[in-house]
């Protein structure tokens, strides 16, 4: 049991799950108390002692099923299944009670392998562990794709010598025979044999391509993310919104974490070399003291006009959350969503958490009426006559929608008198270039008063953008 522990420690290791040293104390001391028959309890004894971060849980969970539950119930439906329908409406149990007997009687001349045995008396927790002890012997912790699975499935058998073991079950078949077993049982026993071979046959390949997933859980989790990073916005599932807000939080730590760097590096500046060898002339060019360019980069102030109708919804949903994370990488944010009417909602994001804000923007409530056709040149004549002055030339504007505005006006002007006064401006639209400017889309009205115009329809590409912006 100590030697699962630990294997199943590293395992969450692997997986990015961090179990210190203290905490795989505290497990082996908490399973001291706790029974393993009963998999709820065991379970929780090793989730609490283990898992330090909510966030963990789901994998711990995964990783839990797949290293010790599932194996198990597995192999116990397996041979169950094996044992069902045979011929003559023969019972298992009555036909083993016979084997018994007629083995009693020939007590001295049977000689089975231990897997023979564990065969034979269906004993599935000394065939789990043989299972896993060959598997290990074979190297199954080294498989990386599906395409190993039959290759490292034959390794283990020939490491159970399954092959031996049912050679010595069939002559044990015929041995009862000659010793006056009834031919009804007989050819039952030898079915049953041979479904209980295939019956391990199934059981060591589900278990090598459990390894196969347990070994490569991390690059899993790691390829759902990047699967959902390139999916389009327009085509995610509920289940993959509550996933998209972990990948969300996640890019978003990840470019914090350059930010960090890169401004300890601005810190201690760039080696200045004309002035460090000028200085140091008197000691005859040797660099006693050494020079760095110092730099100081502003970190910008954001301006985000957000389109919360019902077409881009989810953009605007992942758009600002993702702004939410990072707004330590900006001096000031001021934060606005229309539809048609435009309001702002920067006290929200201030005052409440993440999600709330954000389903507080989304919903409008009594900040704009979010139940209207979409109207850009209507919300655009909003800000520049209310918040124009929140503009300076160190403010980048950041604005996402997709510039469909139902054939009203588009008022241009107002972006230019705002594109003028801004830093720069910037456009995420979550529509192909294609249709930009087709239909009742003003895209190609505004497109002159816009410094960067960018399709945004996944969150590679949100993420791209956001990282120009503030590294």
């Amino acid at each position: 049991m100590e030697r699962k522990i630990v294997d199943f420690t590293n395992l969450l290791r692997k997986s990015g799950v961090r179990v210190s040293v203290a905490e795989a104390i505290d497990a082996f001391n908490a399973i001291d108390e706790v029974s393993i028959g009963d998999r709820e309890i065991f379970k929780d004894a090793l989730c609490t002692t283990m898992v330090k971060r909510s966030e963990d849980i789901p994998t711990f969970h995964e990783l839990f099923s797949l290293y010790w539950s599932a194996f198990y119930d597995g192999l116990r439906d397996t041979f169950d299944e094996a044992g069902q329908g045979l011929p003559g409406d023969m019972d298992v149990d009555e036909l083993m009670r016979q084997l018994q007997e007629q083995m009693q009687g020939m007590d001295g001349e049977i000689d089975l392998s231990e897997l023979a045995k564990a065969l034979l008396t269906q004993d599935l927790s000394k065939l789990e562990q043989m299972i896993r002890d060959a598997g290990e012997e074979a190297g199954v912790g080294r498989i990386e794709n599906m395409l190993q699975v039959g290759f490292f499935t034959r390794r283990t058998m020939e490491q159970l010598d399954s092959d031996g073991a049912g050679n010595q079950l069939r002559d044990l078949g015929q041995q009862l025979r000659e010793g006056g077993m009834g031919e009804a049982e007989v050819e039952a026993l030898m079915e049953l044999i041979e479904r209980y071979l295939e019956a391990l046959r199934k059981s060591v390949r589900s278990h090598t391509e459990r390894e196969l997933q347990q070994r490569n859980f991390d690059y899993m989790e790691k390829f759902r993310r990047e699967s959902l990073m390139e999916k389009s916005f327009y085509n995610l599932s509920e289940d993959e919104i509550r996933q998209m807000r972990e990948v969300v939080n996640r890019l978003a730590q990840r470019i914090k974490n350059i930010l960090s760097i890169r401004r300890r590096r601005l810190k201690k500046g760039k080696l200045d070399l004309h002035t460090m060898l000028r200085r140091n002339a008197a000691h005859g060019g040797v660099p006693f003291e050494v020079i760095y360019k110092q730099r100081k980069k502003d970190r910008p102030k954001l301006v985000i006009m957000t389109d919360v109708s019902s077409s881009v919804a989810n953009v605007s949903r992942f758009m600002l959350q993702f702004v939410w994370q990072l707004q330590e990488c900006f001096t000031k944010i001021r934060s606005f969503v229309f539809v048609a009417e435009l309001g702002e909602v920067s006290q929200q994001f201030r005052d409440k958490e993440v999600s709330r804000a954000i389903e507080a923007a989304l919903d409008g409530g009594d900040v704009i009426n979010v139940y209207t056709r979409s109207n850009f040149g209507f919300a655009f004549h909003h800000f520049w006559k209310n918040y124009l002055s929140a503009i300076d030339n160190k403010t980048t504007v950041l604005i996402l929608g997709d510039a469909r505005n139902n054939y009203n006006d588009a008022k241009a002007w107002c972006l230019r008198d705002i594109h003028n006064k801004a830093k720069n401006v910037v456009w995420l639209n979550p529509e192909s270039p294609s249709a930009w400017g087709f239909g009742d889309s003003v895209m190609d009205k505004y497109l002159p008063y816009v410094d960067v115009a960018e399709e945004c329809r996944n969150l590679r590409q949100l993420g791209r953008i956001v990282d120009r912006l503030i590294l």
